[in-house]
């Protein structure tokens, strides 16, 4: 792979981890006054509009000679968002979620294996267990009991890593932005469906609610989405899925700073030991190991 490409290709996938911590806390904040599936439709209608609008007549129609695996990714990331917000409106430690959400880095080369046909290293056998260890640690405070939280963290991660595999192996002859714009746009019609049925929307939201979901909207979606796309787009689904590791820390850091969360010991030593498999696992993979 051309190195200036992949350098580039690093620089976007390293601004999209800051963005998508920034992200965590726009959501948190919006969630609080607004019903979960209205802030996911408005959020995500917004980002696909602006992005259509930026998008070239020639992008839309390539994107349209594909729309069977453009439709399959956006209903992956649907359900995969879906899954993810319930969980942000519901955990009471963004950190925690954070770090179970990474494990999607990890599930990636298995979902490789399975969809894509490229069989894992033996490094991800040996990072794979440790981990999990780490999840254990991280979420099993009480004994062998989860919380709801944690169960969607987790069914997410496994989502994202499925839609994680299928985009990248489609971002490569998808135009980027209308790849973005159409799967952003499914998301935001199905959740707008599913809120008319299920939600009751306030009638009132305060000016700070606002500005959060437009910072959510037009930052934190459809700048990280076109980043995180036109990245993949340029490298691979491992050297991706190695930047992408940096997110939870940048999380727990915002959770810290913004919400004054702590983890203790064993759970800080759960973080570490999933940071430790996934890097082991991506060092060794590029060594061909």
């Amino acid at each position: 792979m051309n190195f200036s490409k992949q350098k580039q290709a690093d620089g976007l996938l390293f601004c999209t981890t800051f963005i998508a911590a920034f992200g965590w806390v726009c959501s948190r904040e919006s969630v609080a006054e607004m019903p979960v599936l209205a802030f996911i439709a408005i959020r995500f209608l917004l980002a696909s509009v602006a992005l259509l609008l930026l998008s070239r007549p020639a992008e839309l129609r390539n994107m349209m000679r594909s729309l069977r695996a453009v439709i399959l990714t956006g209903f992956l990331q649907t359900a995969n968002i879906l899954l993810w917000i319930y969980a942000v409106a519901t955990t009471k430690a963004l950190g925690e979620g954070a770090f179970i959400m990474s494990l999607s880095m990890l599930f990636v080369p298995l979902f490789a294996w399975l969809i894509l046909g490229n069989r894992p290293v033996i490094a991800f056998w040996i990072a794979l267990p440790i981990s999990m260890s780490g999840l254990a640690l991280l979420t099993l405070k009480q004994g062998l009991t989860f919380e709801v939280s944690q169960l969607l963290f987790l069914a997410s991660a496994l989502l994202q890593a499925v839609y994680f595999c299928f985009c990248t192996r489609f971002a490569a002859t998808v135009p980027v932005q209308a790849l973005a714009a159409f799967q952003l746009g499914c998301t935001g019609i199905i959740a707008l469906l599913l809120s008319l049925l299920f939600e009751q929307w306030p009638q009132q939201v305060s000016e700070s609610t606002w500005g959060w979901l437009l910072s959510s909207a037009f930052i934190a979606t459809s700048l990280r989405f076109w980043l995180q796309l036109k990245g993949q787009s340029m490298t691979t689904a491992a050297n991706a899925a190695l930047i992408m590791i940096i997110e939870p820390l940048l999380t727990v850091l915002a959770a810290t700073l913004w919400y004054g969360e702590k983890m203790t010991c064993q759970q800080l030593t759960g973080c570490v030991l999933i940071i430790v498999g996934l890097v082991y696992y991506r060092l060794r993979q590029a060594k061909g190991a």
